[in-house]
């Protein structure tokens, strides 16, 4: 028994920081992001924590799905940004909720949320699981150089959650990860040890700009070749697409690739902007509340990032 993605939710932080505000922290412009990214806001956390964000997406999700927090068997949360080391964004999740199930957070950057899918998959087929909780969650302006623009302009923080019941919605899936820190790095907290003889690095994303477009391009067109291979069936024959929002212009030139109308895409990045591991789940859910979405659509989902990892899935709705 696999499963079925029966409720969705998203959400953000109130403060809205638009290409205006940017230009005037660092030299840039709107048309300067608009041409190179596609971004034209993004919402920026204050006083939002990433389980503040998780846990408003988690109750989004759980009322559309009609399933209480006591009936969740699982509760997985995909992020790089959790609010501590421990405990984890799941695990204060499920306190806020009232669950009574494990929980557990996954980091694998911006295809998260597509490793917890497959991880909580997992539980579905051993029989373990009838209702779980998955979640992506971040608040990427905390690991930002708000000083680089190359780097400042393209995220945002938020969160969106899915509620899985068992079913036969989840067709097929991939995950990839070819390690390295060459194209993607975030370096953590250097530590206090007094034995350390590592020179501690800032704390912040540090990306090779044309190194991961490329990656991002071919990971999303594999992926869907790939998977629609697996299913005996064309990429013409996807109703939606929701790709990982890192940049509008990969999106576009995935979709020349494959030779399908941009409207197949879902894209949200002109006022969400890239929220890694939360990306997908928001794109997903502005896809299910937008009444786009129809009982027996075929969706793929995708992601690349840091890792660097991707990871694909096409699901029956």
């Amino acid at each position: 028994m696999g499963f079925q993605i029966s409720g969705t939710g998203s959400a953000f932080p109130k403060k809205v920081l638009t290409n205006e505000d940017l230009s005037r922290m660092v030299d840039t412009n709107d048309e300067w992001i608009m041409t190179r990214v596609g971004v034209s806001s993004r919402h920026i956390a204050t006083e939002e924590s990433t389980a503040d964000l998780a846990t408003e997406a988690a109750r989004k999700a759980l009322e559309e799905a009609g399933v209480t927090p006591a009936e969740l068997d699982l509760i997985i949360t995909a992020t790089i940004t959790p609010d501590a080391v421990c405990p984890t964004v799941a695990g204060t999740v499920q306190q806020r909720l009232g669950a009574s199930c494990p929980a557990f957070d996954i980091s694998s950057a911006c295809s998260g949320f597509l490793f917890a899918l497959e991880t909580t998959n997992g539980f579905f087929a051993s029989g373990k699981v009838k209702k779980a909780l998955v979640i992506g969650a971040e608040r990427i302006s905390k690991i930002l150089d708000w000083e680089d623009r190359s780097t400042c302009v393209i995220f945002g923080d938020g969160a969106g959650a899915a509620v899985l019941t068992e079913g036969n919605g989840y067709l097929c899936s991939e995950l990839m990860t070819a390690g390295g820190d060459s194209v993607i790095k975030i370096p953590g907290f250097g530590g206090t040890s007094p034995f350390s003889t590592l020179e501690p690095e800032k704390p912040v994303i540090f990306m090779e700009g044309q190194e991961t477009f490329k990656f991002a391009v071919n990971a999303l067109v594999d992926h869907i070749v790939s998977m629609c291979g697996k299913l005996g069936i064309e990429p013409a024959a996807l109703d939606h697409i929701v790709p990982h929002q890192a940049n509008i212009r990969i999106i576009q030139m995935a979709a020349r690739k494959l030779k399908l109308p941009l409207e197949k895409f879902v894209t949200d990045i002109e006022t969400v902007g890239n929220t890694a591991a939360a990306s997908v789940p928001i794109a997903l859910d502005d896809l299910n509340r937008s009444g786009r979405l129809q009982k027996g659509d075929l969706v793929a989902m995708t992601a690349f990032g840091g890792g660097l990892s991707s990871g694909g899935c096409i699901l029956r709705w």
